[in-house]
């Protein structure tokens, strides 16, 4: 649960000045955890992660990606040494999808369906 700035200043104050921990979090209502936490932290303010580390290099599996792009999901899970799904999400939340498969399949039907037609009519 994120706390304000203000609040965990007030907790950090009442702490110093000789409040005991257990009484500081139940008259501000949070944890003990949390303020032990705040208490051993040198800055109050909120830490916000951008990207977490990961195995997976994105600009690598974005060249992948244009050198090779009928290779499967588990081809590539294989070569960048992770799971199918990591690669999945990566690539969902880089916005790249894959050739549907539904619609090379509906031409070439559609053109064999033209081709036999014209045999008909003949």
């Amino acid at each position: 649960m994120p706390y304000s700035l203000d609040l965990r200043q007030k907790v950090i104050n009442f702490v110093e000045n000789g409040g005991r921990i257990t009484e500081t979090a139940h008259i501000f209502g949070v944890g003990i955890a949390s303020i032990y936490r705040w208490l051993s932290r040198p800055k109050l303010e909120a830490t916000k992660v951008k990207r977490r580390q990961i195995k997976l290099d994105w600009k690598e599996l974005e060249k992948d990606v244009k050198q090779n792009p009928e290779a499967k999901l588990a081809q590539r899970a294989k070569k960048f040494e992770v799971n199918p799904t990591a690669i999945f999400y990566a690539l969902k939340i880089m916005k790249i999808t894959l050739i549907k498969k539904q619609l090379r399949d509906r031409e070439r039907n559609r053109e064999k369906r033209i081709k036999y037609y014209q045999k008909l009519r003949k």
